[in-house]
């Protein structure tokens, strides 16, 4: 299965290597082209040692060729992404552009320094609630969808996370054939 829809995943030094990994996995899954973009050339070193390669350097891509941005969360990779401007500016031209921001774990944070949370649902991991600025956040479901702004709770929500995107992107249809060939539990 083949689609047009493209997904930017930024990877930064310290992130959740679950979340990135489930994300990009599951949505290729799906037949989504994910690229995962570097903040910086070479490998992306996770919060727990692990190396990732990855498909392109963010400098090089313009978010505006993306569907969606999907930010995997883990320290200190959802700093870096804060503190840079470029995830920022993605995050706004697309949010600006109807498009999909999503985030899980602690990188509902970049959303809210964003500018693209104040007044909508969201979920994130509990240590990080107090830091989403005017959302409304919730504790509850799991993975939270504000229209086009998906939110998630942690390394043990990223599957479920990543098949609701599939959903918005592939329909409910393939999402639940994708979630019973990989045994995951229904919500």
């Amino acid at each position: 299965m083949s689609t047009s829809k493209r997904i930017l995943v930024p990877l930064a030094a310290g992130f959740e290597e679950i979340e990135a990994v489930a994300i990009v996995d599951v949505l290729r899954r799906a037949g989504l082209e994910v690229v995962l973009a570097g903040l910086q050339p070479g490998l992306v070193r996770g919060a727990h040692g692990i190396d990732m390669a990855t498909d392109a350097q963010l400098s090089d891509l313009n978010a505006l060729d993306f569907d969606a941005i999907v930010l995997p969360g883990g320290m200190p990779g959802t700093t870096h992404l804060m503190q840079d401007e470029r995830v920022l500016s993605a995050v706004r031209a697309l949010h600006a552009e109807g498009r999909v921001t999503a985030a899980v774990c602690a990188a509902p944070m970049v959303l809210a320094k964003a500018g693209v949370i104040a007044g909508i649902p969201v979920t994130s991991h509990p240590s990080v609630r107090d830091q989403l600025g005017a959302a409304l956040v919730r504790d509850q479901p799991r993975v939270v969808r504000s229209g086009k702004v998906f939110t998630s709770q942690g390394p043990g929500t990223a599957i479920e996370f990543a098949l609701e995107l599939v959903a918005e992107f592939v329909g409910r249809a393939q999402a639940d054939q994708l979630r019973r060939a990989m045994l995951v539990l229904a919500g």
